[in-house]
């Protein structure tokens, strides 16, 4: 358009497509060879230099010269590749390569002024008519300057209301340094050449418009570094905006007084030695210190405690995160943690900073993080292949219990150095309870996370237990080195030895072994029981799936189809299985068998039931349990056993939440006893037991109202803790029980559990 050619909608949309999202796949693909390459090479600086700077230039020059795409797009893709690669640049090559690209931008900004200079010289000797309009010239530039000053200025003011509101806010001293401070560089000089460089036809650019690009934005350059960057210092003390706070001074008088205390114990080092010397020579070039020195004479002597005094809680609370910072980075160049739990990290330190008034906010920033977002639903779901939702699942419990081993780690580290610098201060204590309520909370979601899932509690430990020997050994092998023990050919070559390790480790870390469903189903009390040939027919028709938390694995009222093992994880029950509303919050941990009471009565499922936490479960075919059921050989009296655990715990929650898993497994083997009763049999229960009705319908003999399975009928022992409507009765509810006489409607299974020891 700018040549002008006329351009329809398809060729303006080709020309975006290849502008943008070709430049894009370009440097996709760049930065995939590149990550390639690094998989062959660890810890070698020199060639991370390398690669670095040649995929970066040739991947620039075919997107801009061959391709004719954009080269800036094809650099940012290239880099958003390295950045989301955790191997990428790995070990101590990661800072050396950081200023390495530090020193390369100052060349480069550095080349940018000296060729803008080079050219407006050449332009103004090669332009015949430029001595002429000089004057103009000029003006045009300090015209220039006063529009961007003014246009600067009502675009801060436009946006000031909305600046003031959110973010970080803003006042009007800090409205007029940002108008001052506003300095062109490098980057208006290179659009400027690049404008120069595209001029000379007269026909659209002449070459003297693009000398003149270049000397009105050099013009403008060299006024804002001049004018505004001379004199933004000035400003800033005028405002008083440079000036040190109260906590500041504190500080400041706390960093002298550590001085004083260092040079008084040097001052004792040295006074025993032979050689004469001038005290107050010495003293005479430490004058940082003077002001809080209570002689007059050398050597110092300080009575000061030592300990920083900060009365600002904002200020005492800034200082623990940026401890607990400092402590995330040593974790990271350690190599303990990868780039994306430390980009979580830093991110809550920097929002704890900003709400540094309120409290430690940091572990509420992170807990939102290691909640699984609502999409990865869609991998619990069938349609997704097993492996995929493995993987997702378990990265993302993976990175979750890193950040909060990490967070754990450095708050433990922050809160010592807290204490060593500020010593028994009141606010000291009160940052420190601060974050031990929420290392409390980190703990309690990993401990979570290894009721649930305890083999990536193994993984990580087991990661951690390798680097840290591989890093003893690495420690150990330095100071062989300095001891001068090895010669240089066996130390290179054991050196080799351990790198290896350790490029083993970053890149295969110890895999989450999750069981296979033949172990869960064999180690399980009940199922384990099976013989080998039921329990070969059960493993090649189940089917595991990784669940993410609040995943449901039925609903209440639907069609019974399979029956779900828990091998790992927990699920809890919602809505009640009963007509009127009664709360039902169970929770079903590894080990539980749901669905089984409903295969076996052949009803709907009686609630919903959800995943309380990633659950690896395992799902068994309602065909696969007639089968089994018509094996015989008190398969059938196993199972209704089994089913018991969760009827008892869904029927009367109040009473059994109180017992684990395994007591409740252990209550029912010795103390329930199952019966079945024919129809028109008379019933009485105990007021020392528990009735559950499992199957069939029976009448209260009193009040002549049905009750149907599954029910459990009212004793002594319950009646404060559990609702008389807890029975599932059809009719009028008379909500107290006199009598505990039944006849048997249809043929009914009772199960009684003995509680009176309970």
């Amino acid at each position: 358009m700018v040549l002008g050619k006329s351009s329809g909608w398809f060729s303006v949309l080709e020309y975006l497509a290849e502008g943008s999202l070709g430049s894009v796949m370009i440097g996709l693909v760049f930065g995939m060879a590149s990550l390639f390459w690094l998989r062959f090479i660890y810890n070698d600086t020199l060639t991370d230099f390398s690669l670095a700077l040649t995929v970066s230039y040739i991947a620039y020059y075919t997107a801009q010269e061959e391709a004719e795409a954009s080269g800036i797009l094809t650099l940012v893709a290239l880099g958003m590749v390295f950045a989301m690669s955790k191997d990428t640049h790995r070990a101590g090559g990661k800072q050396s390569l950081h200023e390495f690209w530090e020193m390369v931008a100052y060349i480069a900004n550095t080349l940018i002024f000296i060729l803008s200079g080079v050219i407006i010289s050449q332009s103004i000797f090669s332009i015949g008519n430029f001595d002429d309009d000089t004057g103009r010239s000029w003006g045009y530039v300090f015209l220039l300057y006063i529009i961007l000053q003014v246009a600067r200025t009502i675009v801060v003011f436009a946006f000031y209301p909305a600046l003031c509101y959110f973010g970080y806010g803003l006042n009007w001293k800090e409205a007029i340094i940002i108008i001052w401070s506003g300095l062109r560089g490098a980057v208006g000089l290179a659009l400027s050449l690049s404008i120069k460089g595209a001029s000379g036809d007269p026909k659209y650019l002449s070459a003297e418009t693009g000398a003149m690009f270049v000397f009105l934005t050099g013009g403008s350059v060299l006024l804002t570094l001049i004018i505004n960057g001379s004199t933004s210092q000035l400003l800033l003390s005028l405002f008083g905006m440079d000036a040190l706070s109260e906590s500041e001074e504190t500080m400041v008088n706390y960093a002298k007084n550590q001085l004083l205390r260092k040079a008084e114990e040097f001052s004792r080092i040295c006074s025993g030695s032979n050689n004469p010397f001038d005290w107050m020579t010495v003293g005479g070039y430490a004058t940082c210190i003077k002001d809080v020195c209570e002689d007059t004479v050398w050597p110092p002597c300080t009575t000061n405690h030592g300990y920083l005094e900060i009365d600002d809680m904002k200020t005492m609370r800034v200082c623990f995160l940026k401890a607990t910072r400092e402590a995330y980075w040593s974790t990271f160049n350690e190599g303990r943690i990868t780039k994306s739990t430390i980009s979580v990290l830093m991110e809550s330190i920097e929002e704890a900073i900003d709400l540094a008034k309120q409290g430690l906010h940091d572990w509420n920033y992170i807990s939102t993080h290691l909640k699984f977002p609502g999409y990865y639903k869609f991998f619990s779901g069938r349609v997704c292949p097993p492996w995929l939702t493995r993987w997702f699942v378990l990265k993302k419990l993976q990175d979750s219990c890193h950040i909060c081993s990490a967070f754990i780690h450095a708050h433990r580290i922050a809160r010592q150095l807290l204490l060593d610098y500020t010593g028994d201060n009141g606010n000291a204590a009160i940052v420190v309870g601060e974050s031990e309520v929420e290392e409390l909370e980190a703990r309690n979601f990993l401990e979570n996370a290894k009721n649930s899932m305890p083999e990536i509690i193994h993984q990580t430990e087991s990661r951690q237990v390798t680097f840290s020997m591989l890093k003893s050994l690495d420690e150990c092998l330095t100071d062989m080195e300095k001891d001068g023990i090895l010669t240089e050919k066996v130390l290179l070559h054991v050196h080799d030895l351990l790198q290896n390790d350790l490029e083993k480790l970053s890149r295969s870390p110890p895999s989450v072994r999750i069981p296979k469903p033949g172990d869960v189903l064999s180690i399980h009390p009940s199922l384990g029981n099976l013989s080998p040939a039921i329990q070969s027919d059960l493993e090649r028709s189940v089917t595991s799936m990784l669940k993410t938390p609040d995943c449901a694995l039925y609903t209440k009222g639907s069609k019974m189809t399979s029956v779900w093992l828990i091998g790992n994880g927990s699920v809890r029950s919602k809505r009640s299985p009963f007509p009127i509303h009664y709360p039902v919050d169970s929770t079903y941990p590894r080990g539980s068998i749901l669905g089984l009471y409903e295969a076996l009565v052949g009803k709907p499922y009686l609630c919903d039931m959800v995943t309380d936490s990633v659950a690896l479960c395992i799902e068994i075919k309602l065909e696969s349990i007639m089968s089994v059921l018509s094996r015989g050989n008190g398969v059938e009296e196993l199972l209704w056993k089994e089913c018991i655990i969760v009827v008892s715990k869904l029927l009367a929650p109040d009473m059994f939440k109180k017992f684990s898993m395994q007591e409740v497994r252990s209550i029912v083997d010795e103390r329930s006893v199952m019966n079945t009763f024919s129809s028109q049999e008379v019933i009485e229960t105990s007021h020392h037991s528990i009735n559950f009705l499992l199957s069939g319908c029976l009448r209260d003999q009193s009040t002549g109202q049905v009750i149907e399975c599954p029910a459990m009928l009212p004793c002594s022992i319950l009646s404060e803790s559990i609702p008389s409507a807890c029975t599932n009765i059809t009719g009028e509810s008379s909500g107290s029980y006199s009598y505990s006489k039944y006849r048997v409607v249809t043929p009914a299974r009772i199960v009684r559990i003995d509680i009176s020891a309970a």
